[in-house]
């Protein structure tokens, strides 16, 4: 695991090409991800916990390079409510993606003016310079939809820039549609989650996410260049073991490359 300072030099020098990429793994979702002239942090759990297995290998003020900062979902490993501010601070050009539905309480419960989030929700896009994001609902143990105005308080994020297309998840369960929603993209790269779900997790408020197998399943509709596996690390009773995703793809879908991240260690992409 590279040291906080390392990791940052790292991700500072690195500008890749159009058609090529480099990506970061943070921990759980978290990762930060060089695209175009862009920096981007989706999910960066910053934030030190007792319950953590894998420390932060960042502080906030280590994102002072930032374009964007990503939050797919309200929960303190995704949208890290104690860290934010001092990403603001440190950071005073980045801009906040989240869903539209938590926009208003996130900027007054954080401090951060209302003018530096971005609302995302399904079917709707921004840009920020180069990058094209757009937003799609996510299945976080079920599709939930806020009754009064129909927006998502779970999404998944299509990044676009530099020739590339990558497509992060967030916390996510299948749902009808969603094979073809992500096919009409094209991505290049699929960033998973795997660590799958049960009633022992759902009866103690741990909501849940795809399989492995279902995630390999997904990738698999889909046929991405290259799928990522994540949220398999961080919490002793949320884990998996990501050999068996990888052997997974191997096996039943083998034109798909799979990189199973390091924590903290880049790893590239390029378009043939």
């Amino acid at each position: 695991m590279a040291s906080g300072e390392a990791l940052r030099r790292d991700i500072e020098s690195f500008v890749p090409a159009t058609g090529r990429l480099g990506l970061w793994w943070l921990g759980q979702m978290g990762f930060v991800l060089r695209i175009g002239g862009a920096v981007l942090f989706l999910d960066p759990y910053l934030s030190p916990k007792a319950s953590r297995r894998v420390p932060p290998l960042l502080a906030p003020g280590d994102l002072a390079g930032a374009t964007l900062v990503l939050g797919s979902h309200d929960h303190s490993d995704h949208i890290d409510r104690p860290a934010w501010p001092a990403v603001a601070a440190a950071a005073p050009n980045v801009r906040f993606a989240v869903p539209d539905l938590l926009l208003p309480a996130l900027a007054g419960d954080l401090g951060i003016p209302l003018q530096r989030f971005l609302g995302l929700d399904d079917g709707r896009a921004v840009n920020v310079g180069s990058v094209k994001v757009s937003a799609l609902p996510a299945s976080h143990e079920l599709l939930d939809r806020d009754p009064a105005t129909g927006r998502y308080p779970y999404l998944g994020y299509v990044i676009q820039a530099g020739g590339c297309t990558v497509y992060h998840a967030g916390d996510t369960c299948l749902y009808e549609g969603i094979q073809a929603r992500l096919r009409s993209w094209q991505p290049d790269v699929m960033i998973l989650p795997i660590n799958g779900r049960d009633a022992k997790r759902l009866s103690s408020g741990c909501i849940g996410n795809m399989t492995y197998q279902e995630a390999a399943d997904l990738a698999g509709s889909v046929g991405p260049r290259l799928v990522v596996p994540g949220h398999f690390d961080m919490f002793a009773h949320n884990g998996e073991d990501p050999a068996l995703f990888a052997d997974y793809m191997r096996v039943k879908y083998p034109a798909i490359g799979v990189v199973v991240p390091v924590h903290g260690q880049r790893f590239e992409f390029a378009r043939p």
